[in-house]
């Protein structure tokens, strides 16, 4: 199913939501307000019920959400219910923590292949994943891996982003600090460290001259 005109921040909240929604239920909740909700993930109960309501009719008044029901909407809202494979490309220093980041598995994600240009890479094991010359990124789609992952210096993340979607990967996360240009089937998602943390100062008490 897809969702029209639905505000991308609305999208963006929804994984932070169900993220908050996983904890409770773990914590032996079966039920939740929106405010235990806004309590446990740090936002307003009224963006909740606006954002779910995009999408439908969420939660009894007087009683709250359904943890097991909320859980399972949105992520079939998300597309997250049967997993998703990943290829990251660059086994740096970000590339090798994001292979150990124990994450992605809550919200049903496996980097399944690894590729690196360096020698004395390929052919080891990261984090359990086998590290393959990129050369050989070849068909992704066939093995099952529909999304990519770049972590690699900005003057080859077009190059690879190009290889990407030539493998058949239809989504990208972007970790380089540059804009990458693709088909506009293919959805790209950056993100810059760097530039979320230059935004920082500007909000700590007594820093601004």
């Amino acid at each position: 199913m897809r969702y029209h005109k639905i505000p991308d921040e609305t999208v963006r909240r929804l994984p932070v939501y169900l993220r908050g929604a996983l904890y409770l239920s773990r914590d032996g909740a079966v039920s939740a307000s929106s405010k235990e909700l806004a309590d446990q993930i740090g936002v307003q109960p009224w963006q909740i019920r606006k954002d779910l309501s995009y999408f439908g009719d969420f939660g009894t008044p007087g009683v709250g959400y359904d943890l097991r029901s909320l859980i399972s909407r949105v992520n079939k809202i998300l597309r997250l219910g049967t997993g998703h494979k990943a290829a990251l490309v660059g086994v740096g220093n970000l590339g090798s923590a994001l292979l150990a980041f124990p994450g992605f598995h809550i919200y049903g994600f496996e980097i399944a292949a690894a590729f690196d240009i360096d020698r004395r890479k390929i052919g080891r094991r990261k984090a359990g994943v086998l590290i393959e010359d990129i050369a050989s990124l070849g068909l992704l789609e066939a093995r099952g891996i529909h999304l990519g992952i770049i972590a690699v210096p900005g003057s080859a993340s077009q190059e690879v982003a190009g290889a990407l979607v030539t493998a058949g990967i239809k989504g990208i996360l972007n970790f380089s600090p540059c804009r990458i240009a693709v088909p506009r089937a293919v959805k790209v998602i950056t993100i810059d460290i760097a530039m979320d943390l230059a935004r920082l100062p500007y909000y700590v008490p007594g820093n601004r001259r």
